[in-house]
């Protein structure tokens, strides 16, 4: 049965979505693994700032980050697998970990363009790749994997936290007042970010009552649909959501969500598509919010970056080299 019985049990004090979400913000860990940083140039002409830990291995683990954030947010996962002794790129999207992108578009959540260029890429060297994303990296992933057949040197993923509904996801995020610290701190970031594109590309952003905006639907009809080439908000989500795409995936793939995942919907939660679908494994635990699993069982480190590791340890053994 690919509905997985979790085996994730924090401390009853750290049973609550909004504390796991928050704590490893406020207590960030220190990590003595080093990237090295490689541009890569994509064939449309911009770039890729792409994070490599290298152990010398002929295995690779791609790790994509969420919603505003970068490879720096991967660390944690990164070291586990170096030690795993798998090799490590940890990929920048278009516009993030520090340096904008050269066009005026960024990146969003349905693109899935460049992960196929990095594992082409990629898969020139290494004769397995596993995939690990969180959140809005993770929903990237799962599409991917969904829309059409992968490349073959791929054996295993994972996605961690994943908003496979982008419509109700969005609603939950725009109306939840208990999310709202979350939102502002995302929306925030985002017109931080369009304001800056606005000066090199001032005829496609329109900075005009962009101190307004205060939700994901007011900011993705602005500026994140028509610059991707969507009609809308809506037509952006219901194009994005990975969910329409799980019956395809046919690499063994977990998906580990929260049941108390403030960002979350009961629409996240792909238990049928998971009972159809041998390869996807889907693991719902009572708590760990959203990209959280803090159980102190190794101090600050997140249970799921450990689980990750086993899941895949597990399923690559079983796959010739």
């Amino acid at each position: 049965m690919p509905v997985v019985t979790s085996r994730f049990r924090p401390p009853f004090f750290l049973r609550n979505g909004h504390l796991q979400t928050i704590l490893p913000v406020l207590l960030p860990r220190r990590f003595q693994v080093t990237y090295q940083r490689e541009r890569m140039e994509l064939e449309d002409g911009d770039f890729l700032n792409l994070d490599w830990i290298h152990a010398g291995s002929d295995r690779l683990a791609i790790l994509s980050h969420g919603l505003e954030g970068s490879s720096e947010d991967c660390r944690g996962m990164a070291t586990l697998l170096r030690w795993a002794g798998w090799d490590v790129l940890a990929w920048n999207f278009r516009s993030c970990g520090g340096e904008l992108n050269r066009f005026a578009r960024f990146y969003h959540s349905g693109d899935t363009a460049d992960l196929d260029a990095l594992v082409q890429f990629t898969a020139l060297t290494y004769s397995q790749i596993v995939l690990v994303g969180v959140s809005l990296g993770g929903n990237i992933l799962l599409k991917y994997l969904g829309e059409r057949p992968p490349h073959p040197s791929i054996v295993a993923a994972v996605a961690i936290s994943v908003p496979v509904d982008l419509t109700s996801t969005a609603a939950a995020l725009d109306h939840r007042w208990s999310n709202r610290l979350y939102l502002n701190r995302f929306i925030h970031s985002l017109l931080a970010k369009v304001q800056k594109k606005a000066l090199n590309f001032p005829d496609h952003y329109d900075l005009r009552g962009s101190r307004l905006i205060r939700t994901f639907r007011q900011f993705d009809d602005r500026y994140t649909a028509p610059i991707h080439g969507f009609r809308d908000a809506a037509d952006y989500w219901r194009q994005s959501s990975s969910l329409q795409y799980l019956q395809g995936i046919t690499v063994p793939t977990l998906l580990l969500n929260a049941c108390d995942d403030p960002f979350l919907t009961p629409e996240c939660f792909p238990y049928t598509e998971a009972k159809q679908n041998p390869y996807l494994f889907l693991e719902a635990p009572e708590s760990g919010g959203h990209v959280g699993f803090i159980d102190l069982a190794n101090g600050l480190e997140r249970w799921c970056e450990r689980h990750v590791v086993e899941f895949l340890a597990r399923v690559a053994a079983r796959k010739p080299a």
